[in-house]
């Protein structure tokens, strides 16, 4: 949409509200705040000014110069909330986090939750808490983080978010918005609230448990209050739910006769197992993943039951490298889990006291406890993995562990085998360490205190805060890995004196023996000893700590005064010191595990001052009788930056709000922000690991996809020109084909296994990330319909010199998809120039992932909003709020040329919608949600001749609530997607995955 379709958003939306009149009465006691009025304090009738989110200067709540959504108390109870996160994933410009795997065969992720607002990325949203910035409380690349749910629900009042921009008021990170967590300002009384939650299916159990107490003291001067609240939610695995259970992922199709046949390249294969393991053993003559190499007897392959055993094995159907459907192997769906369950405990304190009657002292302390865990990829040692420490286990007839059945039946299928000749054992080990859980901790504190008053001098009216606060995170990584070495020395078992022994006890060299050496029977599941399992596993992660000290001092008020109004100002002055370190435990320091690299403690810190201002300059109001102008008002605020490791900045805001008739207001801002790199962006540590590298662009999967297709084949092309060996398989398939026929038939096997070396770490050459933002709207208020507000908002973004994580995916995709790609980019990944025995030749066998200046990021779009608060005389009261955002363009480019658009894709659908409607009457409250997501792509540029499904449909959910008072307890129940509405086909990220879903809660007042 172009600047010269403002007028049309205007008109449309002006129509609307036309048509809206009706004769209903407006009441104040709205459940649901709406995107441009906030809660205000009314004195004999007059409303006070109050600092509002997006500037430090009070106004009229009501007079926002940039989109402004609320969510209040009342709809955290209306829709059984039990995070800060679930409140955020309900907002139609923000993009859900939803700790839930991709169905790539990576993990859910840590369990923590931040705000990502027009899909711009979680670090291109600063958090706030009570309007003061917060300790991050992620680690690893992640960018400056706030996990939502460190909220404290019983003291929260409301969540603000600015949607667009805000560095000139609070400093890096605002460039798609700010989230400020408004905390009550006191609280009386005690109350205590209980939640439960199960699904439709019997799993899926939630909890959460509160009480908030409070008191005023002396005679009413002072407040304290205290909110204490834990909350659970659990574990997913992707067979719990009928889409996800599919194992489904798409393989080339030998149908496809060329790019423009209307026959996709790639086919769906449901029910995808790797056929080459599993958790019993599958059986290899030779180490190589084909199916001639199968062990077989009679033509049947083999493998070990969970007695040790051999028995037939099924390799399923459609078998090709790595999956098959169907089957005996292990199963795609069982790779990770579908979603990371997440405990939190909150602590949390308020207080203020009146020094005088011009002077508050007030501090808040928070703790948080929380605890993420997941099910990422277990412990492997198969036949993909030849060659690495991941390799398959070699065996001969001489190993002690074998059962006599399982010497006869493999003597006879290898003749060689009874005469000592190897068979190769390719397997998942449910039972090689204590448990297969990846778990993230953290713990939060942080301390404020602040003094704030009035004063005034003269006819100008003055206010004042300082302030300051110390927050410190301290967090944990954990995970069992297996000691190579004594892995090594474990799965190498003999038999001496009568009894099963590891092998390095056994031999005559007495300086390799190890007393506490248990040996590992390898040969079906579960019969790994404990004495093994507690011998080979070692305890894996890291720990971490952030600690931030900020002092804050602010002054605003009056200005002068103007024929137009007073104007008015605000000025702002912040010192913030940051801290972080990260200390791998011992295993990853000695690199015993993976790839074997020693990874090495870090720690550094940063220092920063900003000074900040602001001004707001009333032109003219009603009383000057200018024509067409009842109101008009313009508006500044800029930002002096001095970081001691990103260096200085300059950002600024400028706005205008015009009233030309009572009930209608036009607006419009322009600003310059930015994001500073932070201190894991810089000097994260450096580890490598193996790992599946994400789409490989020159795989015949891939080819003609991309933002720019045909760059992508010729510069694969000449790469595989180049290369001989690229796409040469390892029984020699291919080998002297030309270079176009090797590359149609390359199949990268590291795209879904973790087959490639990936070194992860931070990058020290990081500059700030500059973004340009214009926001221009219109807001209806007409008197004639009393309780109704709509808004439309246009917004534009334009970032230069992104941070962004770049993974080989994106390395890759950067490097091929380019006319002119720069060699540092090229220069992070490598494939092998021939087969390796195992994998095919060009394979990408070694990657980066770090954070990169990424280029450029640009978004269109615009958010609506309609809010109306009415009684229908004896019905009850109503409520209705719909809430839109139409994503027009969301594109980015790593080195300026070649974008990758994301908008109208699941990413970002074109259209994502809300409707609420709360119905209230005496003691009953019902409230109904509806949530929309436009029919959209799997890709921006999916089509037939790419994706078996390059279209997804819309999707609706509908979810309904009840309230009940009766005297001092209140009870709640409701059913969330109460149609049990699947995600769309097939992409299981887009909808509600859960389903329906019941719960039911109460709180006692006292």
């Amino acid at each position: 949409m172009q600047r010269a379709g403002l007028a049309a958003l205007m008109m449309s939306t002006a129509a609307a509200a036309l048509l809206s009149g009706t004769s209903a009465h407006a009441q104040d006691a709205s459940g649901v705040v709406d995107t441009t009025g906030l809660p205000t304090t009314i004195e004999e009738g007059v409303a006070q000014d109050i600092v509002v989110t997006g500037s430090r200067i009070r106004r009229d709540a009501s007079d926002e110069n940039v989109p402004l959504s609320v969510v209040d108390s009342q709809t955290f109870a209306d829709r059984g909330y039990i995070s800060a996160s679930d409140a955020l994933n309900q907002l139609t410009s923000n993009s859900p986090m939803l700790n839930q795997a991709d169905g790539s065969g990576e993990g859910s992720g840590s369990g923590q939750q931040f705000p990502n607002l027009f899909g711009l990325g979680a670090g291109r949203t600063l958090t706030l808490l009570n309007g003061r910035r917060m300790v991050t409380t992620s680690s690893g690349l992640g960018d400056a983080q706030v996990d939502a749910n460190i909220i404290p629900l019983g003291l929260l009042d409301r969540v603000e978010v600015v949607q667009g921009g805000g560095a000139a008021v609070y400093g890096s990170d605002a460039i798609a918005g700010v989230v400020n967590y408004v905390l009550k300002d006191s609280f009386e009384g005690l109350e205590l609230d209980g939640q439960n939650g199960i699904s439709s299916r019997g799993d899926y159990h939630t909890y959460s448990l509160r009480g908030t107490a409070g008191m005023n003291f002396a005679e009413g001067r002072g407040n304290v209050a205290v909110d204490v609240n834990y909350a659970s939610t659990p574990t997913l695995m992707f067979a719990d739910r009928p889409l996800s259970a599919l194992g489904r992922l798409t393989v080339s199709n030998p149908a496809d006769t060329g790019p423009s046949d209307g026959i996709p390249s790639v086919t769906e294969l449901l029910d995808a197992h790797f056929w080459e393991f599993n958790p019993n053993g599958v059986l290899f003559n030779t180490p190589a993943p084909f199916t001639r190499f199968l062990t077989q007897s009679n033509g049947t392959a083999l493998q070990f039951d969970s007695s040790g055993n051999v028995v037939p094995y099924d390799p399923g159907t459609s078998v090709g490298i790595p999956f098959s459907s169907g089957g005996q192997g292990f199963p795609y769906r069982d790779l990770a889990g579908l979603r990371t369950g997440v405990e939190r405990f909150t602590g949390n304190l308020i207080a203020h006291y009146d020094l005088t009657d011009a002077i508050t002292l007030r501090t808040e302390l928070l703790y948080a406890h929380t605890e993420g865990t997941e099910i990422p990829q277990g412990q492997s040692r198969t036949i993909l993995n030849y060659g690495t420490y991941a390799g398959p286990v070699t065996f001969t007839i001489n190993n002690p562990y074998l059962t006599d059945q399982a010497k006869t039946v493999l003597s006879a299928a290898r003749p060689g085998f009874s005469a000592g000749a190897p068979i190769f054992l390719s397997k998942y080990f449910y039972d090689l360490t204590p448990d297969n859980q990846q778990t993230y901790e953290t713990d939060t504190y942080r301390g404020l205190l602040a003094v704030e008053g009035d004063f005034s001098a003269g006819s100008h009216d003055f206010y004042w805060s300082v302030s300051g606060s110390y927050a410190r995170v301290e967090g944990s990584q954990r995970r069992w890995e297996v000691d190579n070495a004594k892995y090594a020395n474990a799965i190498n078992a003999v038999r001496s004196g009568g009894q099963i022994v590891c092998g390095i006890n056994a031999d005559a060299d007495l300086t390799n023996n190890d007393a506490n050496c248990a040996p590992i029977n390898p040969f079906g599941n579960g019969n790994v000893s404990q004495a093994a399992k507690d011998y080979v596993s070692v305890r894996a992660g890291l720990d971490y700590t952030n600690e931030q000290a900020d002092f804050l001092a602010t002054i605003g008020g009056d200005v002068i005064q103007l024929p137009g109004g007073t104007a008015k100002f605000s000025l702002a002055y912040e010192h913030r010191d940051e801290q972080v370190s990260y200390t791998p435990l011992a295993a990853n320091q000695q690199g015993v595990f993976g790839g074997g690299t020693m990874e090495v403690a870090q720690s550094a810190g940063y220092n920063t001052d900003e000074l900040s201002g602001e001004l707001l300059v009333p032109l003219v109001d009603g009383a000057m009788n200018v024509p067409l102008v009842r109101m008009l008002e313009a508006s500044a605020a800029g930002r002096l930056v001095d970081n001691s490791i990103a260096g200085k900045e300059q950002v600024w805001d400028l706005g205008l709000r015009w009233q030309p008739v009572d009930g209608l207001t036009l607006r419009v801002s322009r600003s310059r922000n930015f994001r500073a790199p932070t201190l894991a962006m810089k000097f994260s540590p450096t580890t490598t690991s193996l790992g599946s590298v994400g789409y490989d662009p020159c795989d015949a999967d891939r080819i003609n996809s991309g933002s720019n297709p045909s760059v992508r084949y010729t510069n694969c092309l000449a790469a595989f020109t180049a290369n001989p060996g690229y796409g040469v398989g390892a029984d020699g398939t291919n080998a002297g084909a030309s270079a176009a026929t090797r590359l149609a038939g390359f199949q990268d096997p590291a795209e879904n296994f973790e087959r490639a070396t990936i070194t992860t770490g931070g990058n020290p050459a990081l500059r700030n990330e500059i973004s340009d933002t214009l926001t221009y709207g219109i807001v209806l208020q007409p008197s004639f319909v009393p309780g109704l507000t709509i808004s439309a908002d246009r917004i534009e973004i334009d970032l230069k010199d992104g941070l962004s994580a770049f993974t080989t995916e994106d390395f890759t995709a950067a490097c091929y998809d380019n006319t002119n790609p720069d060699p540092a980019v090229c220069n992070a990944f490598s494939r092998i120039a021939a087969s390796d025995g195992i994998s095919p030749g060009g394979t990408i066998l070694a990657g980066t992932t770090t954070t990169f200046n990424a280029g450029v990021v640009k978004y269109r779009g615009e958010v609506y909003a309609v809010d109306y608060t009415f009684e229908a005389g004896n019905i009850g009261a109503f409520h209705v709020g719909v809430n839109a955002t139409h994503n027009t363009l969301l594109t980015s480019s790593v080195t300026g040329e070649n974008y990758i658009r994301t908008d109208d894709t699941y990413e970002k659908p074109t259209w994502e919608g809300r409707f609420n409607l709360d119905w209230t009457k005496g003691p009953v409250r019902v409230s109904y949600q509806a949530y929309y997501l436009d029919e959209t792509k799997a890709a921006y540029d999916a089509t037939i001749e790419t994706n078996p499904n390059p279209l997804l449909d819309s999707n609706l959910t509908h979810s309904i609530s009840m309230q009940l008072e009766a005297g001092r307890i209140t009870f709640r129940a409701g059913i969330d997607n109460f149609t049990d509405e699947e995600p769309s086909y097939p992409q299981i990220a887009y909808g509600d995955i859960l389903g329906r879903r019941f719960w039911v809660g109460a709180k006692l007042k006292m």
